[in-house]
């Protein structure tokens, strides 16, 4: 016999709880009743009791502190919270704090009592029989069922109240890790059941995985992996099939989201040759795909693409809306078609020029040695001989991509390097124009505030903040 307390600050609302249900066809017997979290503390002092519903909003003390003190002076004793339909908010606090599951006061009705108050009891027995689930191999726990659900937010401030409106979460045990939350499939939904709630609308701001195969596994040791090795997993499995399945096999392996940073840039993409040439296209995809970089690291190199290229191998309007659209990516299928779209613009542009491929992949070259040795002392005809074109050539080429002239561009770049110089280091200002690119440090001082609207100090001094 399950021993039960409600608490609520309205008599009426507790009274009509207890009447409403055949408490004993359930195997609950009701021991007593409380107006506030403190008398029912008071309550279960003098009384034996195994389960406490209990609303939220009261005076003295709220639910929430109830919560908190019935795990520190009763472990053994489960909470249901009572709520009205608004407060979903409220919900995922309370089960934060270790209620099992929630009842809302507005829905009750004589029809569907019966549901919710068996699923109560279901779920306060799998929490009476864990010890027995959660078998221990010395100090070791392991998961309650084989599978799990996950779900992740596709939008930081999304809230989990919403999910507590699935069959699938209301009926097993819902954990939050980190920001996503899991569902232990202790009492497993049929096909059928977990399709109507894994396809209802409330999912679709949800990224939604199945982690199968979790017999025997510590649940801590799983539950680490979830949170620093399941998103990059489904960052490439996503959009084959929803929700994405992935065995334990697979987290279990090694290597998977754990890359340095400097082993997660994706440095073999710069060339651009991939933008060009359809050989060099597969090879790069070829390369992504096997090293797996991160979907940060993904993102950073897409945002240098458009920093880097604006102007010249794109027109700004094209580099915005590729930036505009970098958000709503989620997955490595979506940033492929991304850089596809980055491919095909790169491609237009050497027909406005009028270029042939090899032309304008010298001229990618030009300009990323250009910003490599911006701080040397580089001419034109140092560039024309790296990429191998004659002067003349080059420099015609190069204004037509560019816009502008080739001293005109390379001027940029030392001003851009020293913008960053002043910024990031404290070096005097006579070094940073020699690191930069410039022997006279008055002529840079000069063109600097020509270009900028300040002094290289004023500059410093407001942080890099232009005009």
């Amino acid at each position: 016999m399950i021993r039960a307390v409600v608490v609520d600050d309205e008599k009426l609302v507790r009274k009509g709880f207890i009447s409403l249900i055949d408490w004993e066809r359930f195997g609950i017997v009701m021991v007593g009743e409380a107006a506030d979290g403190r008398s029912a503390l008071e309550l279960l002092e003098r009384v034996e009791a195994d389960l406490v519903f209990t609303d939220i909003t009261m005076p003295v003390m709220s639910g929430f502190e109830l919560i908190k003190q019935l795990r520190q002076r009763f472990p053994r004793v489960k909470s249901v919270v009572l709520t009205c339909h608004h407060e979903f908010d409220f919900v995922q606090e309370a089960l934060r704090l270790g209620s099992i599951d929630y009842i809302v006061k507005t829905l009750l009705e004589m029809d569907n009592a019966d549901e919710v108050i068996h699923r109560i009891v279901e779920r306060f027995e799998w929490e009476e029989g864990s010890r027995a689930t959660f078998l221990t191999a010395g100090k070791t726990k392991h998961f309650a069922a084989s599978s799990v659900l996950l779900f992740i937010p596709l939008v930081p401030e999304k809230e989990a109240g919403e999910l507590f409106q699935l069959g699938v979460v209301r009926r097993n045990p819902l954990e939050q890790l980190d920001r996503m939350w899991m569902v232990q499939l202790v009492h497993p939904p049929s096909q059928e059941e977990l399709q109507r709630d894994l396809g209802s609308d409330i999912v679709s701001s949800w990224q939604v995985a199945i982690v199968s195969g979790l017999e025997n596994q510590s649940s801590e040791d799983m539950k680490l992996k979830f949170v620093s090795k399941l998103p990059h997993l489904l960052f490439y499995k996503a959009d084959q099939e929803e929700p994405v399945k992935v065995r334990c096999e697979e987290l279990n392996a090694e290597g998977i989201g754990e890359k340095k940073a400097e082993d997660d840039r994706i440095d073999y993409g710069l060339d651009l040759k991939w933008t060009l040439q359809l050989s060099e296209w597969d090879v790069f995809m070829q390369t992504a795909r096997e090293k797996m970089p991160s979907s940060d690291a993904v993102l950073l190199f897409a945002e240098s693409l458009c920093r880097d290229w604006s102007g010249l191998l794109l027109q700004p309007a094209d580099a915005s809306k590729l930036l505009a659209e970098k958000s709503k990516i989620r997955s490595w299928t979506g940033w492929k078609g991304w850089l596809k779209r980055f491919s095909d613009l790169v491609q237009l542009r050497m027909i406005e020029l009028s270029l042939s491929k090899e032309v304008m992949l010298c001229l990618i070259r030009a300009i990323r040695f250009m910003r490599a040795n911006a701080g040397e002392k580089i001419n034109q005809a140092d560039v024309a001989g790296h990429v191998s074109m004659s002067r003349s050539y080059f420099s015609q080429c190069f204004a037509k991509m560019a816009g502008e002239s080739f001293g005109v561009v390379l001027r940029n770049m030392r001003l851009d390097r020293a913008k960053d110089l002043l910024v990031q280091t404290a070096f005097p200002i006579y070094e940073i124009a020699s690191m930069a690119g410039f022997e006279d440090d008055k002529y840079f001082s000069k063109l600097f505030r020509e270009q900028v609207g300040k002094l290289p100090t004023e500059f410093r001094a407001k942080g890099g903040e232009s005009v």
